[in-house]
Formats: structure tokens, C-alpha cells, sequence
């Protein structure tokens, strides 16, 4: 028994692990429900930063969610076993969210997202279009937007399943709503006699978004128009400047542990006089599927290399869980993930 534990959690802790996808933030390439297989060695398997555990747990133990699963009084530094493979442009990568600093890096909550940046990169973001190196990069096959759709009648929810659309609803007019679905099934919805018209939620490109990475109005993006950016590479020296500190800031001190303050025209960094940084880690932009619902890199920023998980590699089965009870997603057993 003991012997099988000890098995489990090696295998756990440096190869494969089993997750559940809870949102619709890479729908439709990924859906609520989806059980998929993370191969944690294909990036190379991180050794646990938290050594002290408790087995086959994550922040809290088993039924009690007020008693934290771990012992944090010794921090182990970051490294990994080596790898299979680097990450790759639209590697469907699993992580830890590094926005919570609540827990340490290796207890914080696990996010999924799709990569498309990778060091070094410059990425820009035009109308919804990404450009990665100044080269526009493909859309996912099943990438999804926010829609504009005036009907001549309501939409029941037998139509919404027919669509295979999840997500949306009235937006407080009769006959207007807003619903999230893919472009080619707002081609097809186009053609049904009760639609007047579908168009794709347009934003401003001058509008000044503060939710949205930086969170500072020099650089007044928002969710479609956004960068360009450099995504830092380990190794690279950046000058640093009132401006720029906002895209950096959070990486010297946070990611890299670093003294920072800011005078009037220069910084001091670890008691230091400079006007330049040294990035000591890789780090990675990272954009959900479902465009205009996802948590990711145009909210929170560069996600830092020693948040890597894995690769998701696999849905194992799937389960769409609704008022109607507990269904299977037969046809996407064993799918890989693309």
C-alpha cells in the first residue's frame, strides 16, 4: 500500500497528472468538463518547490478547505529534470496562475491556456488579430468571439444546443443578444430566416482598457488592440523608464525576487543605482481560445518559466454537467489536444 502511494506520487509529482477543465476559457478547443491527461516531463518535470506535502493534494487537504496542504517554511529553488521539448508556438501549456501569491508558485491555482509568445517575441495584438515577429499568426481552428445577434424572435435554448452555442445571452433589449461562438458558426447562423444580423463585437482601438495589462494609460490598450510587446528572454538586458517599469515592474520584484524602488530618474535596484535589467528566467504570453472570455496574458501579464506545469496532451473523457443531470462526451474520448 504504501509502496503503491509512494508510485502514484512520484508519478504525480514529476510525469503525468489528470486535470478537469473548469471554464470556457479555451472553448471550443477545450471544453467545461473535459478531463484531459498533463505530460509533465515533455517541458521538463519541476522539482517540487514545496517539499512538505500533504499526498495527492494541491492548497487545502481533503474536506477540510480552512487547512492549508503544505508546509511552506522551506522553499526548495526552481529547476527541472530535463526535458523532451521546448514549448512551442500554440502549445496547449497547463500552469500555475502567477497572480497567486497567496500560495507558494507550486500551490498556486492551475490555469490552461494556449502559448503564443515565446521569449524573445514581439506580440502585438490588431482588431482580434495576433502578431507574433510582425508575422500574423493563425486563429485556432475552434477559437471563439462575443457576437452581436438581432433576431425577428426569441432564441429558445434548443436553438442555442443546435449551434452548439454555451455561453451568452439577452443583453437587455428584446431580440438583441450576445452570444459567444465560433466564426464559422456565425456563417451558418447568418443564414437562418429568423436572423436579421451577426456581427463580431467591435472595441475602440483607442479606448484605454485599466483592467488590462499594464493597468497604465501610457499604453492605452484593451482586449483587441494590445502591444506591441516584448516577451522577456533570460539573458536579455532591457532599459528601464517611467513607461516601461509598468510592463517590467511586477517581474524584478515578484518573479525575481529583487529590491525595487523608483526615484525620480533612475531606479535603485538591490541597494544599486542603474537604468537597466538583466531578466534571470524565460517567460511566456499566454491567450485562451474563447477570445473575448479568458483570463490570460492581456489581464495578468508574462507568465514567468517556473510556473510551468506540463503539456496537455490528451482528453481522457469528458462529462458536460447540467440542470439535465450528468452527459458523456463519447466523441471526444482519447482526443488529443490540439
Amino acid at each position: 500500500m504504501i509502496l503503491a502511494l509512494i508510485t502514484v506520487m512520484v508519478i504525480k509529482a514529476f510525469f503525468f497528472e489528470v486535470f478537469t477543465i473548469p471554464s470556457s476559457s479555451m472553448e471550443k478547443s477545450l471544453l467545461p468538463g473535459d478531463v484531459i491527461l498533463v505530460n509533465k516531463f515533455s517541458y521538463g518535470a519541476r522539482f517540487p518547490i514545496t517539499p512538505f506535502t500533504f499526498p495527492l493534494s494541491h492548497q487545502h487537504l481533503p474536506l477540510f478547505e480552512n487547512i492549508q496542504a503544505y508546509m511552506d517554511f522551506i522553499q526548495l529553488p526552481y529547476w527541472r529534470l530535463f526535458s523532451t521539448s521546448e514549448i512551442k508556438h500554440n502549445d496547449v501549456v497547463v500552469f500555475n496562475y502567477p497572480m497567486d501569491e497567496e500560495f507558494p508558485i507550486d500551490h498556486r491555482s492551475y490555469y490552461i491556456k494556449r502559448c503564443i509568445g515565446l521569449p524573445g517575441d514581439t506580440i502585438l495584438i490588431d482588431n482580434k488579430e495576433v502578431f507574433i515577429n510582425h508575422q500574423k499568426a493563425k486563429l485556432p481552428s475552434l477559437a471563439e468571439f462575443n457576437y452581436k445577434v438581432v433576431t425577428n424572435k426569441d432564441i429558445t435554448n434548443d436553438t442555442l444546443m443546435k449551434f452548439n452555442i454555451t455561453e451568452g445571452g439577452l443583453d437587455g433589449l428584446a431580440h438583441h443578444w450576445e452570444l459567444t461562438m465560433t466564426d464559422s458558426v456565425a456563417e451558418l447562423l447568418k443564414k437562418e430566416n429568423y436572423i436579421s444580423s451577426v456581427k463580431k463585437i467591435e472595441v475602440d482601438p483607442h479606448s484605454f482598457a485599466d483592467y488590462i495589462f499594464p493597468y497604465y494609460d501610457y499604453y492605452g490598450w484593451n482586449i483587441d488592440y494590445f502591444g506591441e510587446v516584448v516577451v522577456p528572454k533570460k539573458g536579455q538586458e532591457v532599459e528601464l523608464n517611467e513607461h516601461n517599469i509598468h510592463l517590467y515592474g511586477r517581474i524584478i520584484e515578484h518573479y525575481e525576487e529583487n529590491e525595487l524602488q523608483k526615484l525620480e530618474n533612475t531606479f535603485v535596484i538591490n541597494g544599486d543605482t542603474t537604468n537597466s535589467y538583466t531578466f534571470k528566467m524565460d517567460y511566456y504570453w499566454m491567450m485562451g481560445d474563447n477570445r473575448h472570455n479568458s483570463s490570460d496574458s492581456r489581464f495578468w501579464g508574462f507568465l514567468p518559466e517556473d510556473h510551468i506545469v506540463g503539456k496537455a496532451q490528451t482528453i481522457l473523457f469528458s462529462v458536460n454537467k447540467s440542470e439535465q443531470g450528468k452527459r458523456y462526451r463519447w466523441s471526444r474520448m482519447f482526443q488529443s489536444i490540439q
